[in-house]
């Protein structure tokens, strides 16, 4: 308010000023005559003072004139001017319009459109390094991966953008089911940048897929060395790797080495099953019982598994029932609560011929969380114990509609193994199968029953079967089968 008050009182202080200074000029007395080629004139004190403001305003445009034709001259020669930056401004103004227009197009999912936005805006900024990304995303959107590819190469001929190129095609190879050759782009793109996290998560996992299990551990060390991975990850995950190499050795007939990486894998991580597994055979295999016991033990503490289970048995073949229910007393004491552990205790006191006992092992988890190994073992038991067919008939028809229990299941996918791998078969994803119930909904089959025989040895039918009894064994039989192939 007070600013805008004092700009009124300047201005109107200046008016006063000229007014009275144009008042004593015109009460000025005298004059002035110029006489050029005898021609006079005579002028007023005011008249030359304005006369003279003229002839300074002409100049001063004169000037102008000049320097507007010089900067014409060097515009029309090619020169940079005002007139040429003025130009250049406006073309990068409406350049940047329809880059921002094409971006929008892309985000609303307009394909066509945003590559029209891409042309318009590479023709007035000329920056391909800017608008041949647009480009190449929108010809994506739009379906047209060969535009896409073409643009992606055009990346490639500049170090500022050569690895959104490379990681481009990289995705389109990834896309069109090519996975040899994106792994060598995966590959060429972690070498441009070593610390970007989806390359290498991508390349981890091409690497698996290819059995490149070296490699694989050397770009998991690059992640964990990068901070993008914490210790306790990347510990686990490099015993998968480990044992999964141990894995490959051991089909290329180096048993030793494949051995000494089984043992190393195990180290690194404990509670890892197979691992533990193949380390335990491998400990039985040199004739060192001990160390396999020990293995198994720490790894049935940590989770549960029949594969612990049935190398624990493999320690000692040839042992009779009764001390083999004595001697697995180390693992069954660790987590006497756990599925796992009561069925395994049923089993073998179904071997060691003790039904009671074995029915009190596994009778609770029958009545709150049946499976269909568990019911099959409460069936077996029945036999055991001399009840009627009909008894036995009803246990194995309700394990077939049961849940099948604890699988491998992928936890992306939650696709459902039938083994152990370091990769899912389903969606690729590496590291990703752990032991656990599947979801709801899934088809009931029996499952773990091949551990039955096993340690308990098979069960001999009555010598006299009825048609009944021989299409229910048909009907386990048909039903352990496909269990098997899936």
């Amino acid at each position: 308010m007070i600013l805008s008050l004092l700009k009124i009182l300047a201005f109107v202080a200046v008016i006063m000023a000229a007014t009275f200074g144009a008042t004593l000029l015109m009460d000025m007395d005298g004059s002035a005559t110029i006489d050029i080629g005898g021609k006079a004139a005579s002028f007023s004190v005011i008249e030359m003072v304005i006369g003279l403001i003229i002839l300074v305003a002409l100049v001063w445009l004169l000037f102008k004139l000049i320097g507007l034709a010089v900067a014409a001259f060097k515009f029309l020669n090619g020169d940079e001017t005002a007139i040429s930056r003025y130009f250049s401004r406006n073309r990068e103004r409406k350049g940047f319009e329809a880059l921002s227009e094409g971006m929008m197009a892309l985000a609303s999912g307009e394909g066509r459109l945003a590559m029209a936005k891409a042309n318009r805006a590479e023709k007035f900024l000329e920056r391909p390094e800017l608008t041949n990304l647009l480009t190449a995303q929108a010809a994506e959107l739009a379906g047209d991966r060969k535009t896409a590819e073409q643009t992606y190469r055009k990346l490639l001929e500049d170090d500022k953008t050569r690895f959104v190129g490379v990681r481009g095609i990289m995705k389109q190879k990834l896309e069109e089911g090519d996975t040899d050759t994106a792994l060598l782009l995966a590959e060429k793109a972690f070498a441009i940048k070593p610390k970007h996290v989806e390359t290498q998560d991508t390349l981890l996992r091409l690497q698996a897929e290819s059995s490149d299990w070296k490699g694989a551990r050397a770009t998991l060390s690059a992640k964990l060395k990068t901070g993008q991975l914490p210790r306790n990850v990347h510990k686990r995950r490099d015993a998968v790797l480990a044992l999964s190499e141990a894995k490959g050795v051991f089909e290329d007939g180096k048993a030793a080495e494949a051995q000494d990486a089984a043992i190393e894998a195990n180290r690194m991580s404990p509670d890892l099953i197979p691992a533990a597994v193949m380390a335990a055979e491998t400990y039985i295999g040199k004739n060192n019982a001990r160390a396999a016991a020990r293995v198994l033990k720490k790894a049935w503490g940590v989770s549960p598994h029949p594969d612990l289970a049935a190398t624990f048995a493999a320690i000692e073949p040839d042992e009779t029932p009764v001390t083999r229910l004595k001697r697995f007393r180390a693992l069954t004491k660790l987590q006497p609560e756990n599925p796992e552990t009561k069925m395994l205790l049923a089993e073998l006191n179904i071997a060691a011929e003790d039904f009671p006992e074995a029915r009190r092992a596994i009778t609770e988890l029958v009545a709150e969380t049946p499976t269909s190994r568990s019911l099959t073992i409460m069936a077996a038991i029945e036999r055991g114990e001399g009840s009627d067919d009909a008894v036995v008939r009803g246990w194995l028809a309700k394990a077939l509609t049961s849940p099948r229990g604890p699988q491998w299941i992928c936890d992306n996918c939650q696709h459902i193994h039938s083994t152990w791998g370091p990769v899912c078969t389903n969606c690729s994803g590496f590291d990703t199968l752990s032991w656990r119930e599947p979801p709801k909904g899934e088809v009931s089959m029996p499952a773990g029953v091949e551990m039955l025989p096993l340690i308990v040895g098979q069960i001999t039918a009555p010598a006299e079967s009825s048609e009944s009894d021989i299409v229910e064994a048909e009907i386990v039989e048909e039903a352990v089968d496909s269990e098997q192939e899936t």
